[in-house]
């Protein structure tokens, strides 16, 4: 299996979803070189945010990417994250925490169209909000 080098924010795999055409592009280049993962909070919230009657196309375009489970290391790592915002006065919800964590802990970098929610020291970031 090839080395993993991408996260990918839920926000990328909801844009491919809805057919946003320089996203399906970007994705589908990604996945061919199976260097893509997601974390399982991404299934977690593009299932619940999917119709009954797109439950199933949701599922098998997930099925293309590896997906990362949180395991007790993830979630130290995001508390930790949640608790060093806090002290800089900046709020981290716990997804977003935990999509962090996990690339930190994975080596990942995090691909993603909201830079400005993850500007955490050591986690490198893939900006898509300037793609055309």
């Amino acid at each position: 299996m090839a080395a993993l080098r991408y996260l990918l924010d839920t926000g990328v795999l909801m844009r491919h979803l809805r057919g946003r055409r320089d996203v399906v592009r970007f994705t589908r280049g990604l996945g061919r070189k199976k260097h893509v993962a997601v974390s399982a909070i991404t299934h977690l919230e593009l299932l619940v945010g999917a119709h009954q009657e797109e439950e199933y196309d949701t599922r098998k375009f997930l099925s293309r990417f590896r997906t990362i489970p949180v395991d007790a290391d993830i979630g130290q790592r995001a508390g930790q994250l949640i608790r060093q915002q806090r002290a800089k006065g900046r709020a981290l919800g716990i997804p977003d925490a935990i999509i962090a964590a996990t690339a930190l802990q994975h080596g990942l970098t995090l691909v993603t169209f909201n830079p400005k929610d993850f500007g955490l020291p050591g986690l490198q970031l893939y900006p898509l909000d300037l793609l055309p």
